[in-house]
């Protein structure tokens, strides 16, 4: 963490912006294989399961392969949603 914060004030926002942006790559990436994995191992029994959520504006949309994994996701959706907007909230009154 240390490291981070050391790195932070020296970046440029285009330079954040860029790490973020092969974070979330790396993120889908490591995502992929280890669904690819999981579904070529096929254990007997094992089941595969998946999901994704769309946010257009502030509302976000869920779709799985089950009940519990939308729930899942709109649990993380509607958090995700609600920290950002106590973000950017922060950021302009810091303005």
């Amino acid at each position: 963490m240390t490291c981070l914060c050391l790195l932070l004030p020296a970046m440029s926002l285009a330079g954040l912006a860029l790490l973020l942006l092969v974070a979330g790559f790396a993120a889908i990436l490591v995502g992929i294989l280890l669904f690819a994995l999981s579904a070529l191992r096929g254990e007997e029994g094992s089941r595969v399961e998946g999901g994704a959520v769309l946010v257009v504006g502030p509302l976000p949309i869920v779709f799985g392969t089950s009940e519990r994994v939308a729930k899942a996701l709109l649990v993380l959706a509607i958090a995700l949603t609600l920290v950002t907007f106590v973000v950017f909230t922060v950021l302009n009154l810091l303005r």
